[in-house]
């Protein structure tokens, strides 16, 4: 069955006006928690299997299969724990809020499956702390879950008890980060931790703890209630599914819409938001961290092959944001260093320093004072191997870098045009003094 109708967004009508958020009435009246009833019905084992055989992958980032992710929880050891991550901080990322805020129950089955497959204890929702009104509709959907016997009763033939709650961030972005995710949850700063051990290991107050991204779970009722062939005949061999993609930019629409995974940038585009505003010019395919498209990478597939294809870090959140031919690449370089920057929690020092560094040369380009030199010094901060990438606990350094590097390969003329010597025409942006 290739794509043809929506699968997570099927509730949700396109249209601001139609809209309707989806209580548990509307959501059962629609076949909501049946995928749940058949999977109480099987072994966990055989819930872990299907999901294992759908070739289903992280929705949040990194594109980890996700029933090979439930694997590696130690056997015989509990409590456990699911966090999910609906810390959704990425730059132009808002797909999950858009899921959560119109059919929120569609996130809590699957968190219901995945805690009856892996006999999880107690489950949290780590919502951004910037989302009040997100945290308002979950908390509302959860009561009802309750009300309803989806949390709080034990999973078939156990004596777990499995409990849901909703766990409100603070407004950081390093709280993406799993880790960090966990240390916030405990009550502690947001820093990363050294792995291993590993959350699957030792999570949450040191026990075995999963964590999944919010689409992904949402993924997990279809995958139930049709099986692995009908999600695995969508997108493509490597890249299964349907996949939400949020577009914003110089787009004559922009919005969350939904396809399969593998389809071409500007098929969603021109399907989807009516084209570009102005001439293409380059763009963000996944957030900022997975590095920018450039202007011949119009047609580039949103799957998790994008990295091999393109010239970019992964497929990211897949959330598209169109640039045209009026944006100054340099500019965008140092908005996305100015936010990196900000949002470093400061543990490590090549990450803290190296952003504010690059932000200062970046923001003196900007002003009209840049020289030379800074080109060089640039790639050498971001790029050069011991400086930023691949030293630190998390993957921020690593994301400063890849939208550095891909920017300044992608663009080195905005770069060129930025500094004022006459001599730097001749500088190759592709290596310059830094090993890439």
């Amino acid at each position: 069955m290739a794509y043809s109708e929506p699968v997570l967004l099927k509730r949700i009508p396109g249209v601001a006006a139609e809209r309707k958020r989806i209580n548990l009435a509307a959501y059962r009246a629609t076949g909501g928690y049946a995928a749940l009833d058949k999977a109480r019905s099987l072994a966990p084992e055989e819930v872990i299997k299907l999901v294992i055989d759908s070739g289903l992958r992280g929705r949040g980032g990194a594109g980890f299969p996700c029933g090979t992710k439930w694997t590696f929880l130690p056997k015989d050891i509990h409590p456990r724990y699911l966090a999910v991550n609906f810390d959704e901080s990425e730059p132009c990322t808002f797909k999950d809020r858009y899921l959560c805020e119109w059919d929120p129950h569609v996130l809590l089955e699957g968190i219901a499956i995945a805690a009856y497959a892996n006999r999880i204890a107690t489950s949290y929702i780590f919502i951004r702390g910037e989302y009040h009104e997100g945290a308002e509709i979950l908390e509302a959907a959860v009561k009802e879950a309750y009300a309803a016997g989806i949390f709080g009763v034990a999973h078939p033939g156990t004596d777990i008890v499995h409990q849901c709650y909703v766990h409100r961030g603070a407004g950081a972005y390093i709280c993406g980060e799993e880790t960090a995710l966990l240390e916030a949850l405990e009550g502690k700063r947001g820093w990363p931790r050294i792995k291993p051990p590993f959350p699957a290991v030792a999570g949450a107050f040191a026990k075995p703890t999963i964590i999944n991204n919010v689409e992904t779970l949402s993924c997990l009722p279809y995958i139930v209630e049709k099986g692995p062939a009908a999600f695995k005949a969508m997108g493509t061999a490597a890249s299964a599914g349907p996949k939400l993609f949020g577009v914003s930019g110089h787009v004559q629409t922009t919005g969350v819409f939904e396809d399969e995974l593998g389809i071409k940038m500007s098929t969603l585009v021109e399907k989807y938001c009516g084209g570009v505003k102005g001439k293409y010019k380059a763009a963000f395919h996944g957030g900022i961290s997975m590095g920018v498209l450039g202007t011949d990478q119009f047609d580039a597939e949103l799957d998790f092959d994008i990295g091999k294809k393109y010239g970019v870090l992964g497929l990211g959140t897949a959330c598209v944001t169109i640039m045209n031919d009026s944006v100054d690449m340099v500019k965008v370089a140092r908005n996305c260093v100015r936010f990196y920057s900000h949002e470093s929690c400061g543990q490590c020092t090549p990450c803290r320093e190296g952003s504010a560094w690059l932000y200062k040369m970046l923001t003196r380009m900007v002003d009209g004072r840049g020289r030379t030199r800074d080109l060089d010094l640039l790639l050498e901060v971001a790029l050069a191997q011991g400086s930023m990438p691949g030293t630190t606990i998390c993957g921020l350094a690593d994301g400063t870098n890849w939208v550095v590097k891909t920017i300044l390969q992608k663009f080195p003329q905005d770069f060129k045009n930025a500094v004022k010597s006459d001599a730097v025409q001749g500088v190759d942006l592709t290596v310059a003094g830094a090993r890439v």
